[in-house]
């Protein structure tokens, strides 16, 4: 049976927030439920101790653990979606986070240091998310994700882990092809690769992309939103066209990947779900474990930061500060930027190199071009601060600054170049290629990349300005462009002459553009 019509009527709406129509919504939808608390195993040897992971799991309306109704026996029932994250701490802190089709009794997760030996099991954490109907549109939907939470894990280590249930064992013979591992961080820098990309969604090209992406033997995989597309719209209202079943493709999809490889995510314009309080983030806080040590883990899930080896990570929700979809525009009220703020400097003395990620681009002249609340206010920290490089999606294509200072070229950077945040500026990256349909550049501009660069070729573009205007450009800073499915590889090295060498990698293998970051070269 459908879900009788719970919208908000259309004059109402245009009058209301994003947050006020959270409200309005939770207040006609009483579909309120608390979570269960993940239980912990404590114990020794293999792991310190596993314990619940409070900070990155917010109880937010729409969630909840409800108990098996016993309709379906959990033999039945086999899991999928298995993906992996970090904690606050990536030497000593994973989260398994995984899907079922229908509720289960006594969801755990297994974890040994070999496939053959899965002997210590944590117990898990079940977030029942419930979609309502609309009528004529889609039916009311539950999903089922659980977490599982491990902590004082060795650094440096490979564990395997199979997920289960009553009834499902991952450690019987005929589940053994279930079994996943993961490798927590070095106690002690030392090379290694991560790599990025935003604007995926279910895709032949997305899988194309994931494939690819495995080979390169990522430490961890930076995802710089618009996850799924299962808000189709993107304008954070709940008009929005929505499928929510299209996370259950998603996962699907991604598991080839994000069962062994960390996959961090934050959040852009289509993963704010407006069914789902506070902030349309309710989806995002029940399907993924994230560290949770940004400002405000129930209200921006999207946002924390980790470091790994001689990089610090910062994920931001640029929704917060975007001038061209305003649905969330403001509301942390400053919190976010000024945790921000904080969090730069905190990193500065401690890293070698600094990478921020989020949706929304600060420099790009494809389709969406760039965001002036993102110029205004986050901007100016990065350049105090001294970020070594900023990864952007939300155009769907790649596009690769020289540095950029003061809003202008600081130093060419071209194909192969070495540059220095520290004196040149900061080279801002959007890797937007990474499934869903392709974006183009503005007429006239032609594609880039190894072997062909534009020396300092003019593009005429625009920016968003505050009440969703836009304001034209003309911009030097559009250094290498290329319209094809792609992804960005980073290498990261220490030692006395520590660096970065960011690739960016064509759908099949080729690379179409690299450069390098040294401090102080």
């Amino acid at each position: 049976m459908d879900t009788p019509d719970v919208g908000i009527p259309e004059q109402l709406a245009r009058r209301m927030s994003m947050a006020e129509q959270h409200e309005y919504l939770r207040a006609r939808l009483t579909r309120r439920r608390a979570l269960v608390t993940a239980g912990a195993f404590a114990g020794g040897g293999l792991l310190a101790g596993c314990t619940p992971d409070n900070g990155s799991r917010p109880r937010t309306a729409g969630t909840s653990s409800r108990p098996a109704t016993g309709r379906v026996p959990g033999s039945a029932v086999t899991p999928f979606g298995r993906h992996l994250a970090f904690g606050a701490d990536p030497k000593t802190q994973m989260r398994i986070s995984w899907q079922v089709p229908f509720a289960v009794r006594k969801p755990y997760v297994r974890v040994g240091l070999t496939p053959w030996s899965l002997s210590r099991r944590i117990e898990a954490e079940v977030r029942d998310l419930h979609t309502p109907g609309v009528a004529g549109q889609r039916l009311a939907l539950d999903q089922y994700y659980l977490h599982a939470a491990l902590d004082r894990l060795r650094p440096g280590t490979t564990y395997y882990y199979g997920v289960g249930h009553e009834g499902f064992d991952p450690a019987g013979t005929e589940h053994h092809g279930t079994v996943g591992r993961f490798r927590t961080a070095p106690a002690h820098p030392e090379k290694f690769v991560f790599t990025a990309f935003g604007d995926q969604g279910v895709t032949p090209d997305a899988l194309a992309n994931d494939k690819v992406l495995l080979g390169r033997g990522p430490a961890f995989h930076l995802h710089a939103g618009d996850i799924c597309y299962a808000d189709g719209t993107g304008h954070g209202e709940e008009s929005d066209i929505y499928d929510p079943a299209a996370w259950d493709l998603f996962l699907k999809q991604t598991e080839t990947v994000a069962r062994s490889v960390p996959w961090m995510v934050t959040t852009g314009n289509h993963d704010m779900e407006a069914w789902y309080s506070p902030n349309g983030y309710g989806g995002q806080s029940a399907r993924w474990s994230l560290p949770g040590n940004g400002f405000d883990a129930e209200r921006a899930p999207g946002v924390y930061s980790f470091v790994y080896g001689n990089v610090g990570v910062v994920a931001l929700d640029a929704n917060d500060v975007s001038y061209e979809i305003p649905a969330n525009l403001g509301y942390s009220d400053g919190r976010q930027t000024a945790w921000l703020d904080r969090r730069l400097g905190e990193l500065r003395s401690q890293v070698d190199f600094i990478v921020v990620f989020f949706h929304h681009c600060a420099y790009s002249t494809s389709t969406h071009a760039s965001d002036g609340g993102v110029r205004d206010v986050w901007v100016p920290l990065f350049a105090r601060h001294q970020v070594d490089l900023v990864i952007n999606g939300h155009n769907h294509v790649y596009e690769r600054t020289d540095a950029v200072k003061n809003g202008a070229v600081g130093r060419r950077v071209p194909v192969g170049a070495t540059t220095d945040p520290t004196r040149d500026g900061i080279v801002y990256v959007t890797a937007g290629g990474a499934g869903k349909s392709l974006y183009r550049f503005p007429a006239g501009v032609k594609d880039s990349y190894e072997g062909r660069v534009r020396d300092r070729e003019s593009v005429e573009t625009f920016h968003w300005t505050e009440a969703k205007r836009r304001k034209p450009d003309s911009v030097e800073w559009s250094r290498v462009r290329y319209t094809g499915y792609s992804f960005l590889s980073v290498e990261a090295e220490t030692g006395p002459a520590p660096r970065l060498t960011v690739s960016a990698l064509a759908q099949n293998g080729e690379r179409i553009d690299h450069f390098e970051v040294r401090r102080g070269a």
